[in-house]
């Protein structure tokens, strides 16, 4: 039985589009329902050409509307993606990544886009096959639009006047080990053959009259509709990408061509001479992502390869200081555009391509090549700077800065690791974005999504995937106990408890798996899957030791700290007998570590029962979990940041080195701590690497976890209760003389400006919401905050 569909729409005012704005009309607004039963629509593709190989296809309708109103709604989604335009004007592209089993739709308002007459809707839907990113799921080449009211008959795919043609001019360069020389999985390059390219299909006076009608593939249903279809719709959670012009600044150096910046800055073009080769080696001068863009006239069958490299290299293979290119080389994927001869062709890759240098290598046959314009379109996710942190260290400063600019590139549908390699949204990764987020932003739309996506990836077993989505399953026992932690990061946080309610099961079932898993010596193990606490040297493969033979006292305690936060979770809403079941098992978890592990000569935590080996990371976690007596904690913590025999800390673990720190009143230290980022700033880094064991990504998220200890270990801001209605703020200068702040709370602002006297008094004022509560400690001394504005002086 096939029933039509019911809407549900709440109008929502919308501002005027611009493709490089992130105002645009797609509508997200969180309260509008799923689209649950069959649409009216049906998912179409082409008719003959393979639906599960790499390809590229335009779908236009051409129709006429008498009479335009203020609103024209549609619902549009495909597989593996879409760009779609009206009247020859972009006005959404997608889907927002999701998992077949919730695929997401946009809704569009294109009203304004349409006009009186005859009006052309259309879109290029990419499915990049077996090349396709981790990240990206599929079942195969489909494309869907849903019109609301009048526009149905005219628009639905599968009931109008569709139309669609493979673009022949497209093919995928796969990224190899030649180019990257390290694990990549972003997805390919292009070739893009401009004598085959259907250009100005999306243009409204297109003749499309030879296309062919599309296939129809099956109904159209979101989730939790009676029937079976590969893909259950959802609706878009996450505001439209930002998007804008971004030019490039510096010519590095040039082969057989004389070229200048007013090329870079757009104000002239570049010929390239008839049967000539030349190079240009251009430098953004900082680290982005985008869709580089470049608009070409004449040159026929001339070749541009245009490769994109995060940093140059050395003879030796080294990338060394990022800002001395003298001697060094390019290396990286690449794409390949082939100019038909036509005039101000834009050729622009299909998918996100990150850089600091591009290195055009172009090649002209028996036509001169004019180069007309080049630049890229910045995206990423929306994300506001609404949080400052200022000081009487520029270093610091500066660090504030490249460290925004890592966690920017690393975020666009979803959290990514690193936006040159991978683009996966791995959970250990993850919780230290969100928190950043929500920090210096206020915006908690991306966390939300991601809480959702990884609590929708889970086995049956009970774990996570350790990164969702996925399309290969990588398992990561430790990375589901941080999504557990996420959920109480955003309970503590934010004000929304219908939402953090619904993963109370999601976390019974990873703290179930590790429960069953406790053996005869009260600890966890040994442990299937990949258990990847860090990239430390000294673990194997990133996973400490006993994980996978005996017991690891690291992920036993990592799992004591997910359980203590659970019980708080459960008693909150009510589940005291779970509860205190988590409180009592990670009681227990904590003593068996200690009687087992606890070497009392050394007065650390060893890494296992039945090895002498130590690392940091284990001794963190007996601190933050408080299975190291609280009388002892101080003293361990001072041996964790001194002795250099204990495996130490990569960047990314850090991160709970600086919460142990602050845990224990050591938080005066940790600016002197942030040497590793004053290191990669002076090898002219613009964005924070993965580590400095080696030189593979140059942006790595973790990498800004100062921009979340600024404001919450230096500042001391924390919330005191759950949904942050009471704030706690206990400064740490250090060797900072003041410290002057500001971060957004769901019901207004959190600002500190405070001075240390060299008397080692405290003075300055405080500001919280006015609807909160919150304590400034300092020293022993506490001071009650109200809500406003709060003048602090405070003796030694």
């Amino acid at each position: 039985m096939r029933l039509k569909p019911i809407f549900l729409f709440i109008a929502i005012s919308t501002l005027p589009i611009s493709l490089f704005s992130q105002e645009r009309n797609i509508l997200i607004n969180t309260d509008w329902g799923h689209i649950r039963h069959s649409w009216n629509a049906s998912w179409i593709t082409h008719p003959t050409t393979s639906v599960f190989d790499y390809g590229v296809f335009y779908f236009r309708n051409t129709f006429e509307t008498e009479d335009v109103k203020s609103t024209a709604i549609i619902y549009v989604s495909a597989d593996n993606r879409y760009r779609l335009f009206v009247n020859g004007t972009e006005v959404s592209n997608g889907p927002a990544r999701g998992t077949l089993n919730r695929w997401r739709y946009e809704t569009v308002n294109i009203s304004s886009y349409l006009k009186k007459g005859k009006n052309t809707i259309a879109a290029e839907v990419i499915n990049f096959g077996e090349f396709r990113p981790v990240a990206q799921l599929s079942y195969k080449t489909a494309f869907i639009l849903q019109a609301k009211g009048e526009l149905e008959n005219k628009l639905n795919t599968g009931t109008a006047n569709w139309k669609v043609i493979a673009d022949s001019a497209y093919s995928a360069i796969e990224i190899t080990r030649e180019m990257v020389e390290d694990f990549y999985v972003a997805g390919p390059c292009d070739r893009i053959d401009g004598t085959k390219k259907v250009w100005n299909w999306e243009k409204e006076n297109f003749d499309d009259s030879k296309w062919a009608t599309p296939k129809i593939i099956t109904l159209v249903a979101g989730y939790g509709y009676m029937h079976g279809t590969p893909w259950k719709l959802v609706k878009r959670t996450i505001p439209p990408m930002e998007h804008k012009i971004e030019r490039l600044h510096k010519i590095v150096r040039s082969n057989k061509i004389t070229c200048d910046t007013d090329f870079l800055a757009g104000k002239k073009g570049l010929t390239i001479p008839a049967n000539s080769k030349v190079s240009l080696l251009l430098d953004q001068t900082y680290l982005t992502i985008g869709y580089p863009e470049i608009i070409v006239s004449k040159g026929k069958y001339s070749k541009i390869k245009v490769t994109y490299a995060e940093a140059l290299i050395a003879k030796d293979g080294s990338k060394g200081n990022r800002n001395i290119t003298e001697g060094k080389k390019i290396r990286g994927y690449y794409d390949l555009f082939i100019p038909d001869g036509g005039d101000k062709r834009k050729f622009r890759p299909l998918w996100l391509r990150t850089y600091r240098f591009i290195q055009l290598d172009i090649e002209t046959q028996n036509e001169p090549l004019i180069l007309e314009d080049y630049y890229g379109i910045f995206t990423a996710y929306p994300f506001k700077e609404n949080a400052f942190f200022k000081c009487d260290n520029l270093s610091v400063s500066k660090i504030w800065d490249v460290g925004w600019r890592t966690a920017r590139l690393c975020a666009e549908e979803t959290y990514m690791d690193c936006p040159y390699w991978e683009q996966l949204q791995y959970v250990g990764d993850t919780r230290l974005q969100s928190l950043i987020s929500l920090y210096v932003t206020g915006d908690d739309r991306l966390m939300r999504n991601a809480l959702q996506l990884i609590d929708n990836s889970r086995i049956p077993e009970g774990l996570t995937m350790g990164r969702a989505p996925t399309s290969e399953p990588q398992i990561t026992p430790p990375f589901s106990l941080y999504w557990v932690d996420m959920v109480h990061d955003f309970f503590m946080l934010r004000d929304d408890t219908a939402f953090v309610k619904q993963f109370l099961p999601g976390v019974q079932a990873v703290l179930g798996w590790f429960e069953r898993r406790i053996d005869k010596n009260g600890m966890v193990g040994p442990l299937d899957w990949f258990n990847f606490s860090d990239w430390s040297p000294g673990f194997l493969v990133g996973c400490p030791a006993g994980v996978d033979t005996s017991n690891s006292a690291l992920i036993s305690l990592n799992y004591a700290y997910s359980l203590d936060r659970a019980s708080e979770l459960f008693n909150f809403f009510g589940k005291t007998y779970e509860a205190k079941h988590y409180k009592e098992q990670a009681k227990s978890i904590k003593t068996a570590v200690f009687n087992n592990c606890f070497d009392r000569e050394k007065q650390l935590l060893k890494e296992t029962p039945f090895e002498n080996s130590y690392s940091q990371h284990t001794n963190i976690w007996g601190v933050l979990t408080d299975a190291i007596p609280k009388e002892k904690q101080k003293e361990v913590m001072q041996r964790v940041l001194t002795d250099k025999t204990l495996i130490q800390c990569t960047i990314y673990f850090k991160f709970y080195l600086f919460q142990a720190m602050q845990k224990v009143g050591l938080a005066d230290q940790y600016i002197e701590q942030l040497a590793p980022w004053r290191d990669m700033i002076a090898k002219g880094l613009t964005t924070f690497e993965e580590g400095d064991y080696d030189e593979r990504s140059d942006c790595h998220a973790w990498g800004a976890t100062p921009n979340y200890d600024l404001l919450a270990t230096v500042c001391g801001i924390r919330p005191a209760s759950p949904r942050f209605n009471k704030i706690e703020i206990k400064p740490a200068f250090g060797e900072l003389s003041f410290i002057k702040a500001e971060m957004p709370h769901p019901k207004g602002s959190i600002a500190v400006n405070l001075t240390k006297n060299s008397d080692g008094t405290i003075s300055g004022i405080v500001s919280i919401p006015e609807s909160t509560t919150g304590i400034f400690y300092w020293k022993e001394k506490e001071f009650q905050l109200k809500g406003g504005e709060n003048s602090i002086s405070l003796p030694q």
